[in-house]
């Protein structure tokens, strides 16, 4: 199982100066499994370099005066330019798929390919002081997130593949469910009439998979359809801590397809699985 991390950013200085330069994270293709660490490194800083790119650019650009579609564009392209540019220089060999990018069908034929969110949540980046948006980056392997990392930037954490930490606590009694805060479906209604669990509204699909990771939430079920890059890193953190993860049906998550288009997700406490699957059973076979 990759190990977990849920540090603060200053966990990437050195000593407390500036920021570890990227080249300190390159791997090695004559060592695989040095190759892999350098990859779960890799993704937690750049996931984290560009959030905080995006915290100091909604600051800026929210004192001008910069509001609604603008702001949300402009954090979209920022993160997506930094994440690409890096990525270029640091895996030049490996594919990308981003949500902001042309999609180059090469990418099925890859080894490697990373999948990022440059801006996960750009209705709640552009509500300051809203903090359920993310960053998501992660590295896909045969259809699996080998590493992966979800910056919270207004949170000021991040979370990822990188260091072991397993997902803390017990069941909340009553059970905790997060759900989009727009549109939260079916399963929202299922969960609370089944399991008179609370529904804790939320944005970005990424602070959701985190809210179970740091225990504030037990369930995030969701049924109205995603891509790729909406949970790719966030399942790989979560798996990495420890949790379940799959399709509502079951059946496990596969990344790097044709088509980006997943439809549903679910990520919970490992205790819980069996219970949730069988509530949301009729929707999986709708």
């Amino acid at each position: 199982m990759p190990a977990l991390a849920f540090l603060d950013n200053s966990s990437l200085r050195s000593g407390g100066g500036a920021p570890l330069p990227l080249r300190a994270m390159t791997s090695s293709p004559a060592a695989p499994a040095a190759a892999i660490a350098a990859d779960h490194a890799l993704a937690h800083l750049l996931a984290s370099q560009a959030g905080q790119l995006l915290v100091d650019l909604r600051a800026k650009l929210h004192a001008e005066g910069v509001e609604g579609k603008e702001l949300k564009d402009a954090g979209d392209m920022a993160a997506h330019n930094h994440l690409m540019e890096a990525l270029r220089t640091e895996r030049p060999n490996d594919a990308v798929l981003s949500e902001e990018g042309k999609d180059d069908k090469a990418r099925l034929d890859a080894e490697r390919t990373w999948i990022i969110d440059p801006l996960d949540g750009t209705r709640e980046f552009s509500e300051p002081p809203r903090d359920d948006w993310a960053v998501h980056v992660a590295l896909v392997i045969d259809g699996q997130p080998v590493a992966g990392a979800v910056a919270l930037p207004a949170q000021g954490i991040t979370l990822s593949t990188h260091t072991k930490r397993l997902a803390p606590g017990a069941p909340g009694d009553p059970l905790r469910f997060v759900a989009s805060r727009t549109r939260p479906g079916p399963s929202a209604d299922l969960l609370v009439d089944h399991l008179g669990a609370t529904m804790i509204p939320m944005g970005s699909a990424g602070a959701k998979t985190m809210a179970v990771v740091q225990g504030r939430a037990d369930i995030y079920a969701h049924t109205g359809g995603q891509y790729e890059w909406d949970s790719c890193a966030p399942v790989a953190v979560a798996n990495a801590a420890g949790l379940h993860t799959s399709r509502i049906d079951g059946s496990p998550l596969v990344y790097n397809n044709d088509d980006v288009y997943l439809p549903d997700l679910l990520v919970c406490r490992t205790e819980l699985a069996d219970q949730v699957l069988t509530i949301l059973a009729n929707l999986a076979d709708a």
